[in-house]
This record gives structure tokens, C-alpha cells and sequence, in this order.
């Protein structure tokens, strides 16, 4: 049991461990063959962690946080960090290390951005700008573009990147000896995509949220992706799913879960020039109050002193 809410998990390469990072910012350690165990501390931040990942040869503990950070510990000392990868100017939301490029990981944050790191040195390779990628007539900017999965397929070295707020599946393709992400195509949908996976064998399997055809697997055809027609294995996960398909819709949710983690922004100046105009009309408006009218009883007074108002 971890001590507070958690964010994100992911087992080891070795399959003898569960890493599980809690909104603290704290990531602990469960031996898969004792599930009743109590969960070792390895590592901390001072901000939420919104992701965890491990490196192929278990060699490193990869972390995210709200505080725009990728931090790279070693596992046997996680107390020792390696490097860090910084470069996004909002939360971290996804990261994932390049399964046949065990160098390279793939970040993904509320910024907008799709980014390819060298993680042991902690240099970007490249930032795809996703903003950039949308059709006209579609919300601009960057909110709303977090990954909430990024996936890859090694046959073709293909990445997917599915943000929450948008019906569209981004697909780009590796190219590793450049090290470099070539955007190929945007998989729209007429229904909200809740989740998507690669099968080696298959393809691309995307969970939408349709009662009706709630798995539908796409493949390249010629380069270019395109929805399979139903087979009798999708036939039969789409009835398993259906039966299940209350517990599906209440644990997805409706909400944006990343948009509490955006930062906010202040006008401080706007707000203290208002009050400051405010206080200066207030004290006017007094000082007019307590002074006397021209042509007066108290203005004839001061006009002629020592004389009476009457004489003047």
C-alpha cells in the first residue's frame, strides 16, 4: 500500500518488481512474488510524479513531475542521478524508453510537445510541436495537447502519441540513425479514444468510447494507416467489452485529468494599478466632501478675513 494516491506504475525488465510512483512525489519498490509485502522507498521528489519508467537493462529508474522535470536515477543507488532532461515548459505527463533504442526516450508534457532525448546525457534530440499538427478551424494552442499514452511498434519503429482532449491519434515514425521523429499521419475518430496499444502481430488496437465498436484495430497500408475491417477476433473482444461496458464508462471518466495541473497565470500589476485608481477616486471624493462650496458662507469667509461675509 503506498501512502498517498498513485499516479503511475510500471514492473521492472526482470518481472521481479513493481514500481509505483504516489502524487507526493515518492516512488516505492513491491517484489511481485510477496503482494501482501510492504513497499520499499527508493527515490522522491518535491513535486507530483506523473510518470515512472525503467530502462530495458534495469540499469535506470526514469521519472516525471509536475515541475516540467525528467529526472534519471540509477536504480542500485537511487539516491545517485545520472542526468536530467530538461526542456518542457509544462507538467511532465508521459514518457516512454525506446524499446529497440534503449538510448533514446520519449517525452510528451502540457507544452504541447512531442520530444526525443538521449536521456544518460540528458540532451534533446528534437521537439515536435503538436500544436503545429492540428487542421484549421481546430482550438489553437498547446493546452489540451498532453499525452496520455505514447506507444511504439517495433516492426516499423512507429510511435503514437493519444492526448485526452482530442479525438485524434498523432502517428509518427523513428528514423534511428538520424535520430530523428518523421510525422507520418493523424488518426481521427468520431468518438473519444480512451486508450491505444500496439500488438506486434497486428497492429494498433484503439479503445473508443462506442458501445456499438468499442475496439478497432488500424495498420499501415501502403504507409499510410487505415481501419481494419471487422474480424472474428475483434468480433469477440468487442463482446467482451460490451459486457463490461458499465464498468468501463465509470472508471474512464469524462474530465480532463491534466487540467488542474496547468499553471496559472496572475495579473498582478493589472490588479494593483485598478485598486490603486480606486483608493485615489475614494480619497478625492472625501477631500470634495469636506470642502466648502464656492460662493459659501465658509468660501466668503476665507475670501475676506477679518471682515464679515455680510461687508464682503
Amino acid at each position: 500500500m503506498v501512502v498517498r494516491r498513485c499516479t503511475a506504475l510500471t514492473f521492472t525488465a526482470s518481472e521481479d518488481r513493481v514500481l509505483v510512483a504516489d502524487k507526493s512525489g515518492d516512488v516505492y519498490s513491491f517484489l511481485v512474488l510477496e503482494p501482501d509485502g510492504c513497499g520499499r522507498l527508493e527515490l522522491g521528489h518535491l513535486s507530483m510524479l506523473l510518470d515512472v519508467a525503467v530502462s530495458p537493462d534495469d540499469q535506470f529508474v526514469l521519472t516525471a513531475d509536475r515541475d516540467e522535470k525528467i529526472r534519471v536515477s540509477w536504480a542500485a543507488a537511487p539516491h545517485s542521478i545520472e542526468s536530467f532532461c530538461l526542456g518542457h515548459t509544462e507538467f511532465v505527463s508521459r514518457i516512454l524508453v525506446v524499446p529497440s533504442h534503449p538510448e533514446l526516450l520519449l517525452s510528451s508534457s502540457g507544452d504541447g510537445t512531442l520530444r526525443l532525448w538521449e536521456y544518460r546525457s540528458g540532451r534533446q534530440l528534437q521537439c515536435c510541436d503538436l500544436a503545429g499538427l492540428q487542421e484549421p478551424g481546430e482550438q489553437p494552442g498547446h493546452k489540451g495537447l498532453a499525452a496520455s499514452r505514447i506507444a511504439f511498434w517495433g516492426q516499423e519503429s512507429y510511435v503514437v502519441l493519444l492526448c485526452e482532449c482530442v479525438p485524434v491519434v498523432f502517428v509518427f515514425q523513428l528514423d534511428a540513425s538520424r535520430q530523428q521523429l518523421e510525422f507520418r499521419q493523424r488518426l481521427t475518430f468520431p468518438h473519444r479514444v480512451w486508450d491505444v496499444m500496439f500488438e506486434e502481430a497486428r497492429g494498433l488496437w484503439v479503445l473508443q468510447d462506442c458501445r456499438d465498436a468499442p475496439l478497432v484495430l488500424w495498420r499501415p497500408v501502403g504507409g499510410e494507416w487505415q481501419a481494419v475491417p471487422d474480424s472474428a477476433v475483434s468480433r469477440r473482444l468487442c463482446s467482451h467489452l460490451r459486457e463490461s461496458w458499465a464498468m468501463l464508462e465509470g472508471s474512464v471518466g469524462t474530465g480532463d485529468s491534466f487540467r488542474s495541473l496547468y499553471k496559472a497565470t496572475f495579473d498582478n500589476m493589472t490588479s494593483y494599478l485598478k485598486k490603486k485608481e480606486e483608493r485615489l477616486q475614494q480619497q478625492l471624493k472625501k477631500k470634495r466632501q469636506r470642502s466648502p462650496f464656492p460662493g459659501s458662507p465658509e468660501q466668503t469667509k476665507k475670501a475676506c478675513p477679518g471682515q464679515s461675509a455680510l461687508s464682503c
